[in-house]
Parts: C-alpha cells; structure tokens; sequence
C-alpha cells in the first residue's frame, strides 16, 4: 500500500494548523461532539462563517455559492482531521449534513435562501431523524407528516439532537407515505425550529452534560417548499448527506495518538505499591497491542486521504475507518480509566482527578462513537456490500 498525498496536500495541511492555531475559540473542556456552552456560540457561529470565507468549508459547493471551481476532495479531509488534532470546535449543528442534501436535491429556491445563511453562520441546523424506535433503523421512523393545502402539518418525536437548544433549522425526516413502503414513503424536510408546536427537552446524560435533546411535533405547520427534493424520497436525500458525517468521525483519528502519550505517562505514574503500572508484563502486553491499533486506524486514515487525493477513494472507506476509530477509541479511553486504579472513580470536578477527570469523561462518552453517523453493526453491512460484494440482503 502506497501512502502518497503529495506536497501540495502536506502544504495544505500546513497551512490549516496554523490557521487553527491563530484563530480557534479555544480548545474543547470535554471529549467527543459535544454541544457548546450557550455563551459561546455567537463565537462559534462567527469561527464558522471564518471557515468558509477562508475556504476550509464548502470548497466542494458551487462556485456561485462559495465554492473553489476544481475542488479536490482530500482537503477537506484533512480540515476535519486537523481540528481534531487540535481538540477545537469546528461548524456545530448539521450544516454539513443539510448542505449536502441542499446541494444534491435541493430547489434553486432553497440553495439560495439557505446556503448563504448556512456559510455565515445566522443559520445553524440539527438532524432530526432519529426517533426513540428508529436509530439506525431509520427505515422505521413514525413521525408524520400530512399535506395540508400548502403546508405539511408534522407530528411526531425526535430523539438524540444534538444542539436542537440552539438550532435555527431543522433537517426533518418525516413519513408521507404508507408503512408498508418504509424507505419509499419518507420525505425530507427543512423546517423552522421556532414554529409553533416545536418543544425541545434537553437529555441528561451519564456525563453530567446535556448534548442531545428530544424534540417534539405537535401539529407543526411546514411550508410545501420546504420539501427538499421530492415528496416521498427523503430516504436518497438522507443517504446524499449521512456520509459526510461518518467522514468526520473517521477523521478524529488524529486524537488517538495524543492519548497513547497519555496512556504511557499514566502507565509510568507510581501505582499504590510505589510501582508503575509499565513494569507489568500483562500491562505492557496491552498496551503494546493497543499502540497497534492506534497506529493502524491513523494509517487507515492516511490512506482514506491518499485515495481521495488520487481520486480512487471508495464509498465504504468513510465507514471502515470510522468502525476501526470508534472502536479503537472505546478500548485506549477505557485502558486509561483502568490504569488510574481507585483515582478512576474520580471525574471531573474533584481536584485530585488526573488531567481534570478527561479520561472518566472520555470513557462515558466512547459509545456514542459506535453509534454516531449509522451503528457499527449496521455500517459493516456497508463494508460488506460496497468493499467485499457481498451479496445484498433483500430490503423493503
């Protein structure tokens, strides 16, 4: 396997590591995709207009919204992958996911009024597909949607929304047809998330924090031209946008070379008996294996950005290093719980937590790795189907 991404790209990168150095809000006080404090997302909804201005987002949209007129699509890869390695913000919200549906199905109309609004920050998105019986299974999802003269009126529930407590839009997913057609009947909406009958319920979670929220339709009024693409093929619409949110999971592989440093200075600390935890044969073992697969997933990631810059990337790469990722980070944060012996019960708050309790932290939140961008059961079905050809299990 040849690793090539060429000086251009290593300028590249470059480059975006010192624009991140200069000019980011500052570094994330929490692991994972973590929705902001309130007070600082006027500062994120400016940090995000920055990016696209300097051309780091969007550089695949059309020209005459912003973007470069012979994109190349490994750039983009490597933004994602820098502000992970910085631990930094980068756009919250869904806009990515809307504006690749926008750009794919949506009318001129809605490029227009969003894609401007969406590169200058006055519009932040949530995803509004998951529902409390439909998580990967979105094929599933209940809430409806019926056509009312020139609106839709939605009813239904959304569940794991993150940042819905600050969103401007929503990018719903709605049934309009039968049941019994499942991915046939589903329609893809934009909807205002102030119009009446929207409730938003903050979720606490395991980590103490609130990053997702269940949303609420009751009787909520939708203009038929928010319809993006055609009634009744939402699911194409969703399937032209879920990539690139697996993409950037994939891309915080960055991190975990930073944790494996932090892993052996764990390891090296005096444990309870004055001795450190590396002068164990079983613990090196471990660690040893880990390291592996730390090296791995970030050579996984090299390569996903080599054949994107050759233009031979495949649609199951996003997928395959997202899998090996999300996994990879679940065992490093869990290892880095266990080498703290008792201190582990220690999280954040208590000031005699190691590094300010980041790894118990990490730890809660490592599962939703597994899940975020499509469960890792349901994308090895993809790596299945799109990398080995295997054959296809029959779908409704």
């Amino acid at each position: 396997m040849r690793l090539d991404t060429g000086a251009g790209l290593d300028a590249f990168r470059a480059e975006v590591r010192a624009f991140i150095g200069a000019h980011a809000p500052g570094t994330k006080s929490h692991a994972g995709v973590r929705a902001p404090a309130a007070s600082l997302v006027p500062e994120l909804r400016r940090w995000t207009a920055r990016l696209y201005e300097a051309g780091y987002l969007g550089r695949s949209w059309p020209v005459e919204f912003g973007g470069l007129a012979d994109p190349r699509p490994g750039p983009g890869f490597v933004v994602a992958e820098e502000l992970a390695r910085a631990r930094s913000w980068g756009q919250i919200g869904a806009g990515a996911l809307a504006s690749g549906a926008l750009l794919a199905h949506g009318s001129e109309a809605q490029k227009r009024h969003f894609l401007p609004r969406l590169r200058s920050g006055a519009d932040l998105w949530c995803q509004l597909f998951s529902e409390p019986e439909a998580g990967s299974d979105l094929a599933g999802l209940r809430t409806r949607a019926r056509r009312d003269g020139d609106h839709f009126v939605v009813d239904g529930q959304k569940v794991w929304t993150t940042n819905a407590q600050y969103a401007d839009v929503g990018y719903l997913l709605a049934r309009t047809g039968p049941t019994a057609r499942r991915t046939r009947g589903i329609t893809a909406f934009a909807m205002d998330m102030r119009t009446p009958g929207v409730e938003i319920r903050p979720l606490r979670e395991i980590t103490g924090t609130a990053d997702f929220n269940e949303v609420f339709l009751d009787g909520v009024r939708i203009p038929a031209d928010r319809v993006i693409g055609e009634v009744g093929d939402g699911w194409r619409v969703a399937g032209a946008s879920l990539a690139q949110e697996r993409g950037s999971v994939a891309a915080r592989s960055a991190e975990l070379l930073d944790d494996l440093d932090g892993l052996l200075a764990l390891a090296a600390r005096p444990g309870p008996d004055g001795e450190p935890a590396l002068r164990d044969g079983a613990t090196r073992a471990r660690l040893g294996r880990l390291a592996a697969r730390v090296h791995v997933a970030d050579l996984m990631s090299k390569a996903v950005q080599s054949r994107m810059a050759a233009g031979t990337d495949e649609p199951a790469d996003p997928a395959m290093v997202k899998i090996f990722y999300s996994e990879t980070n679940l065992e490093a944060v869990a290892l880095g719980v266990q080498l703290q012996g008792l201190d582990g019960l220690l999280a954040e708050g208590d000031e005699r937590a190691v590094a300010g309790g980041y790894w118990q932290d990490a730890l809660l939140y490592a599962r939703a790795y597994t899940i975020a961008g499509g469960a890792n059961e349901v994308l090895r079905d993809t790596v299945a189907e799109r990398a080995l050809g295997l054959p296809r299990e029959p779908r409704p």
